[in-house]
């Protein structure tokens, strides 16, 4: 039998039947709009990795302090010291950069006053990694951090190009807010009780284009970047007893074959230097974006099951269709086989029937998908927009699931005697 007959029989029997097949197409195309997410998800996922890792940069290890470690008393804790000691003990490192943040420092600019502002001491080694920024004036340099001097520079967020529907109830940041309409380069403001000077200002990209996994200045009322010693000795909070205790020291070692070995020496370093104290932890970098993408890996993987069971439940219902359908045919079924058609042609006519079916089902599925990634793809940052590649994978699947599904009953169908079937009621 042609191809051509096949496929007009197989419409002719499913026009006849549009609700049993309608139905069974529905809960296919549930499932394959399901997998497409599921692509997405994953190629967004493995780019904003990629994407993350250069701008990370080969080597990046990040130390910080150890939490719930309950101290002995004979470690400072990790201080500004060990940065310094990390960059002199290995010169050879392409990044060395302490961080050191408040999360509720009064700021006043004009007639902007502002008790949530997070002050962040920095060295210059801070714009050697993780740069998507934009710049106006300069950064904090060598000078400024020798001479702890009270200079700023205000970090503005970059804002969306298409704003999600839940961004609507998050206010844009005060700071950010104000200094769009004002500019402060220059200018004097006031942290804490000391006055620094504006010399720059950083902008973010938009948030649904920043290719960055941390670091972004999400919550709070705005960000100030200051030079480290200038933080040491104007903006220390009083309840933080040592003025040299940081939050992190990032490092990059500018080659991913060292950072292993630059772990050791540094916790071999840091352990002598805290007096025995293991109160700190050195962690690769691409471990600590691993274990978050482990995270969004469980939610695609949640995304997946679900189409999984619905195109297994469409599988079971074009296998009931099939089933009944032979049944209303066994007299045609007969007649075919008395007129000289082989157990194949019985075979392919029901098979091919259930693959239009499951066509029928990805067509739908695969608008559904495209469509839900389309409206989702620019307002969800680990989402990233489909590829013709991975709808041809979600066709075959349904293709595949209509074949795969079809092949038992129509194997009973040409198992049929012809004789009996022609006297069958």
């Amino acid at each position: 039998m042609k191809i051509s007959e096949l496929g007009r029989s197989a419409l002719v029997e499913i026009r006849a039947h549009k609700t049993r097949s309608a139905m069974t197409s529905l809960s296919l195309a549930i499932g394959i709009a399901a997998m497409l997410f599921t692509f997405s998800q994953t190629a967004g996922m493995m780019k904003r990795y990629n994407d993350a890792l250069r701008l990370a940069g080969p080597g990046r290890i990040e130390v910080t302090q150890k939490n719930n470690y309950k101290s002995k008393g004979l470690s400072p804790g990790l201080t500004y010291g060990d940065a310094l000691e990390i960059r002199r003990q290995y010169p050879e490192l392409f990044m060395v950069s302490p961080v050191i943040t408040s999360y509720g420092t009064r700021m006043r600019l004009d007639d902007f006053t502002n008790d949530g502002i997070r002050a962040r001491g920095i060295t210059p080694e801070w714009g050697k990694r993780d740069w998507v920024y934009s710049l106006r004036g300069r950064l904090i340099n060598e000078r400024d951090v020798a001479a702890a001097a009270r200079v700023a520079v205000l970090v503005q967020t970059g804002g969306w190009i298409k704003k999600p529907f839940w961004a609507k109830y998050w206010p844009e940041q005060a700071l950010t807010k104000h200094i769009s309409r004002r500019d402060p380069l220059g200018r004097r403001i006031l942290l804490g009780e000391h006055l620094f000077t504006v010399v720059g200002v950083v902008k973010e990209p938009p948030r649904d284009k920043d290719p960055r996994w941390f670091g972004r200045s999400w919550g709070g009322q705005g960000v100030v970047l200051v030079p480290a010693t200038a933080y040491q000795r104007f903006l220390i909070p009083r309840y933080q007893r040592n003025p040299e205790v940081i939050e992190s020291i990032s490092v990059d070692t500018g080659d991913a074959a060292t950072a292993t070995a630059y772990i050791r020496r540094i916790k071999v370093l840091l352990l002598a230097r805290h007096r025995g104290e293991p109160d700190f932890e050195v962690k690769d970098y691409r471990e600590i974006m691993q274990s978050a993408l482990s995270q969004m890996r469980e939610f695609v993987v949640s995304i997946m099951i679900i189409g999984i069971v619905a195109i297994l439940a469409s599988g079971i219902g074009i296998m009931n269709v099939t089933l009944a359908t032979i049944f209303s045919r066994v007299r045609e079924i007969g007649i075919r086989r008395a007129l000289g058609a082989t157990r194949a042609d019985i075979v392919w006519q029901f098979v091919v029937e259930a693959m239009m079916l499951g066509v029928i089902g990805g067509l739908g599925g695969t608008g559904l998908g495209i469509f839900g990634i389309w409206y989702l793809a620019p307002k969800e940052d680990r989402m990233l927009e489909i590829s013709l590649l991975h709808v041809g994978g979600a066709l075959l699947i349904a293709l595949g699931t209509g074949f795969l599904f079809a092949l038992y009953p129509a194997w009973k169908a040409s198992r049929f005697d012809p004789v009996e079937a022609l006297h069958y009621e």
